[in-house]
């Protein structure tokens, strides 16, 4: 979650007493395009309380690596000290409940959207960068905790990088400036990403420009979500399916269910909801790790 763009004319401090109150949740569903809190049961699974290394104002993005048995969520926490995102982690054996694993990674610069994906036998991150004007790739060399910088994919304004491996090559979706959705190709994620030409895939258009998760491919169809910035950022997650990725071509439509999540109205997300983490179960059902925000009033 990139703040870099929003309420432009505030500093950070002035901001700090006004930053909305963000946090993370479990949704449930048949289908990765229907999905909801689960009936009588709290859907908050992490909350700034719940960060103990630092003193926290929120936490969002969820992003989830699993390793065996453990399954592991990286987010932003949002550092009130030092005014700025960094990584954090949590635990779980059952993907239900989770317990707080600390900050893993921490730059001099905001960190959020925390993209973790594997390659081969390694474990790689793509954190929003954007206020370091690159996009940047880390590798893990002590999973989960010790992270290195193994190089910049990009210049320039760039947040909210999303990779995809799909038909032997690397797509990476990426957000720039307030309203454009970018896309870059590589065959090696060692090598140099090119901008399709398609590109910017989305021009002038802050509902579905902005990545909101990683894309999910699944029943013969490959997904991509966007988060709403109209009214507010952050509102709500839009789904697109992809119809058609080439390195020479693209075309994609809204699906019918779209928008699939948004704010409720009250409680923890109810002025809106801006990520989504897909994970197919055994039964063939789906959990979701979302995330949602309610007004914040930080002391």
């Amino acid at each position: 979650m990139d703040h870099s763009h929003d309420q432009d004319t505030l500093s950070p401090t002035q901001l700090a007493p006004l930053r909305p109150r963000w946090s993370i949740g479990l949704y449930r569903g048949d289908d990765p395009l229907s999905i909801a809190p689960v009936e009588n049961v709290d859907p908050v699974i992490l909350r700034a309380e719940d960060v103990t290394d630092v003193v926290a104002d929120f936490v969002a993005d969820p992003f989830c690596h699993t390793v065996g048995d453990s399954h592991v969520l990286f987010f932003e926490v949002w550092n009130r000290t030092r005014e700025r995102g960094e990584i954090g982690s949590a635990v779980s054996s059952d993907l239900l409940t989770w317990s707080y694993d600390g900050i893993v990674l921490s730059e001099a610069f905001h960190l959020s959207y925390p993209c973790v994906f594997a390659s081969g036998n390694e474990v790689f991150m793509v954190p929003e960068t954007r206020e370091a004007q690159a996009v940047r790739l880390y590798r893990a060399e002590m999973f989960p905790h010790r992270w290195r910088l193994v190089r910049e994919l990009l210049h320039g304004d760039f947040a909210d990088a999303t990779l995809f491996h799909h038909h032997a090559r690397w797509w990476l979706f990426v957000h720039r400036g307030l309203d454009e959705l970018r896309l870059y190709s590589s065959r090696e994620l060692d090598g140099r990403f090119e901008e399709h030409p398609a590109s910017p895939l989305v021009a002038g258009n802050r509902r579905v420009s902005r990545p909101a998760g990683r894309l999910l491919a699944h029943d013969g169809r490959v997904l991509r979500f966007a988060q709403d910035a109209w009214p507010n950022y952050g509102s709500r997650v839009h789904a697109l399916q992809i119809d058609l990725l080439t390195p020479e071509a693209y075309a994609e439509h809204e699906v019918r269910e779209s928008p699939i999540l948004e704010g409720s109205g009250n409680g923890w997300n109810a002025l809106g909801m801006h990520h989504i983490e897909l994970l197919r179960q055994a039964d063939g059902t789906w959990l979701a790790l979302v995330d949602g925000y309610t007004p914040g009033s930080f002391q």
